[in-house]
C-alpha cells in the first residue's frame, strides 16, 4: 500500500521567545495524488506548517514523513521527492530564467542533459521562453512568480507545496498558473496549497483544512463542509467555523 504523500502524527511548534505553540498536536494526512489546501486566518499557522513540512523547521515535538520518508533538514535524498514555492521570491535576481533553472537543476541532482532538457520544458510551458535570457530583476512581478513556480518543479517533484503562489499577480498569470497546476495534479503531483484567493482555491482544491490558532478545525473534501455547513462557498465557510472577517485572511 502506498504510503500518504504527507503524514503529520501530534506536531508540535513554538518559536523562540513565545509563550504558546503556533502549532499544537496537529495531525494531518494527505493522500498521494491529492490537491489539498490550508486555509485561516493570519497568523493562523499555515506558513509555520508548510516550512515544517519542507523541513526549514524542526518541530518541538510529534513527527512528520513525506511518501513514508521522515522530513530532514538539509537533506538532499529528501528534498528531491518535492517543491517548494514560498511567498518570497526564491531566485537569483541577477540572474536569467535560463541560468536560475540551470543552477538550481544541478542543485537538485539533475544530470547536465536532463538539465538542459527540462530548462526548455519548463520555459516553454510557462511561457518565459521569450524572456529566458533576460535578467529577472527587470521583470514584473507576475513573472518573477512564473519564475519562482519554473524552479519548484524543475525537478518533477512528486510533491509541490505552495505558499501564496500567486500573491500580487495580474489575472492572466493567475490563471496561467492555477491551470499549469491542475495539468500537474492530473498527471499525479501532489499540491499542498496555501492562498487568500478563494475563488482560486475552489477551483483548485478537493479537500481542504481549515486551521485556527495552530489547531486543525475541519479537514474533509471541500463538497462535504460545504454541504454540511450549508454554505455555498469557501469565504463562508471560513467565517462560520473561525468567526473571522474575510478581510483578516492572508
Amino acid at each position: 500500500m502506498k504510503p500518504p504523500a504527507v503524514l503529520l502524527k501530534e506536531v508540535g511548534f513554538i518559536y523562540p521567545g513565545q509563550n504558546s505553540m503556533c502549532i499544537k498536536n496537529m495531525n494531518l494526512e494527505i493522500d498521494a495524488g491529492e490537491s489539498f489546501g490550508l486555509f485561516g486566518p493570519n497568523g493562523a499557522g499555515k506558513t509555520t506548517l508548510m516550512h515544517l513540512m519542507t523541513g526549514l523547521l524542526h518541530p518541538l515535538q510529534g513527527s512528520i514523513s513525506l511518501l513514508g520518508k521522515q522530513v530532514k533538514k538539509h537533506d538532499k535524498t529528501f528534498t528531491r521527492h518535492f517543491g517548494f514555492v514560498p511567498q518570497e521570491f526564491s531566485f537569483y535576481q541577477e540572474l536569467t530564467p535560463a541560468e536560475n533553472l540551470e543552477f538550481f537543476g544541478a542543485w537538485a541532482g539533475l544530470h547536465k542533459s536532463q538539465v538542459k532538457i527540462r530548462t526548455n520544458e519548463v520555459l516553454e510551458v510557462l511561457s518565459l521562453s521569450d524572456v529566458r535570457n533576460k535578467p529577472v530583476y527587470k521583470f514584473s512581478g507576475g513573472m518573477k512568480r512564473r519564475v519562482n513556480l519554473a524552479i519548484a518543479v524543475m525537478h518533477q517533484p512528486e510533491i509541490l507545496f505552495l505558499d501564496e503562489p500567486t500573491v500580487g499577480v495580474d489575472v492572466e498569470t493567475r490563471h496561467a498558473i492555477i491551470n499549469y497546476l491542475r495539468q500537474l495534479n492530473a498527471a499525479g503531483t501532489t499540491l499542498v496549497y496555501t492562498s487568500h484567493q478563494l475563488n482560486e482555491a475552489e477551483e483548485l482544491c478537493n479537500k481542504i483544512a481549515l486551521i485556527n490558532r495552530g489547531r486543525i478545525i475541519v479537514n474533509d473534501h471541500l463538497d462535504t463542509l460545504l454541504k454540511e455547513h450549508q454554505e455555498d462557498g469557501l469565504e463562508g465557510l471560513f467565517i462560520s467555523l473561525t468567526g473571522s472577517d474575510i478581510c483578516y485572511f492572508e
